[in-house]
């Protein structure tokens, strides 16, 4: 059985089609870059999956059920923007998601975040954005979860800070989970990814092993985008 599955999903915000009969599925042990141009449906999979909208019709199926309080115990969500409360210290975040998520790791975030310097006591309010992004990344990946959902986790910070994030990732993978990560960088993540979707327009046109493409066109993925996406 899949992990992650959509069954001709489709949602309509309006007039607007953002989803058109999108259907795939993810097997467990998986990186899967969810890859497509700016309001091709990657988000809106994405929220979706975690209960945020409710699809026009179609399913998702996580683990074998439907999204609700029971998936959302094992999805582990990283939206595209920066949600931590500016009031909070690092404490009060920790002790927020060690009361809101039995599965979480406040050892592992600790850790993590002790290897950047970032001291209990420090408050949100005094990070760079940078620092914040690392910030809410460590605690999503700090999770034991089954289904990771990263909604652009390396866009709009520096390389460095990109590196320390793509090695966060892969740091915490758990070989019965799966991550699915949204980006328009695909450069900086082609080599950790396993499979790709390509999504325009609210639909797939490319469901595809990176091996697969390497081997059977002689191009990476990020040339393969450029080429499907060419303006």
């Amino acid at each position: 059985m899949s992990l992650f599955e959509c069954r001709d999903l489709v949602k309509h915000f309006g007039n607007i089609k953002a989803l058109d009969g999108v259907s795939f599925s993810i097997e467990r042990g998986k990186i899967v870059g969810l890859l497509g141009p700016n309001g091709s449906g990657k988000t809106t999979i994405m929220k979706i999956a975690n209960g945020l909208l409710t699809p026009t019709s179609g399913n998702v199926i996580i683990d074998g059920k439907t999204p609700s309080p029971s998936t959302k115990k094992i999805v582990s969500y990283l939206p595209e923007r920066t949600y931590i409360p500016d009031s909070m210290s690092v404490r009060q975040l920790l002790n927020f998601f060690s009361d809101f998520y039995t599965d979480f790791s406040r050892e592992t975030a600790l850790t993590m975040m002790n290897s950047l310097g970032i001291q209990e006591t420090q408050e949100i309010k005094q990070m760079s954005k940078g620092t914040r992004e690392k910030v809410q990344l460590i605690m999503v990946m700090s999770r034991k979860a089954l289904l990771f959902l990263l909604d652009e986790p390396i866009g709009g910070v520096d390389p460095a800070t990109r590196d320390y994030i793509i090695r966060t990732i892969i740091g915490n993978y758990n070989k019965e989970a799966s991550i699915i990560i949204s980006t328009h960088l695909i450069s900086e993540v082609e080599n950790i990814l396993d499979d790709v979707l390509f999504l325009n327009q609210g639909k797939i046109v490319l469901n595809a092993s990176v091996e697969s493409i390497r081997e059977d066109s002689g191009k990476s993925v990020d040339q393969m985008f450029r080429e499907v996406f060419r303006c």
